[in-house]
C-alpha cells in the first residue's frame, strides 16, 4: 500500500486508488491536487479501480468529469449493483 506521492515513477499490474472524501457539502480537499490522481491513474498496467462516493466527487468539475468519462465508457459501477439494490 503505497500513496500516490511514495508511488511516483513505479507501475504495477493492478491499481486501487481510493478517494477517501465523503460529505454533503462536496468538500473534496487535498484531492483537489488533481495532479496526485494522473500519478496514480497512469501507474497500472492491467487493470485500475477507483473507489469513491460519486456524489461527493461529483461536486468537483474534474471528478464529475472523470465520472462521467467512466460512465459514458461503460467503467462506472455502483455500490449499490454489487449489494443487489
Amino acid at each position: 500500500v503505497c500513496s500516490s506521492d511514495l508511488f511516483q515513477g513505479r507501475e504495477s499490474d493492478v491499481i486501487y486508488i481510493s478517494l477517501v472524501r465523503s460529505n454533503e457539502n462536496g468538500v473534496i480537499g487535498f484531492l483537489k491536487d488533481y495532479r496526485r490522481l494522473n500519478v496514480a491513474l497512469t501507474r497500472a498496467k492491467l487493470k485500475l479501480v477507483v473507489i469513491g462516493d460519486s456524489a461527493t466527487l461529483g461536486a468537483d468539475d474534474f471528478y464529475k468529469g472523470f465520472i462521467e468519462f467512466c460512465q459514458e465508457n461503460n467503467f462506472y459501477k455502483s455500490a449499490w449493483e454489487y449489494l443487489g439494490v
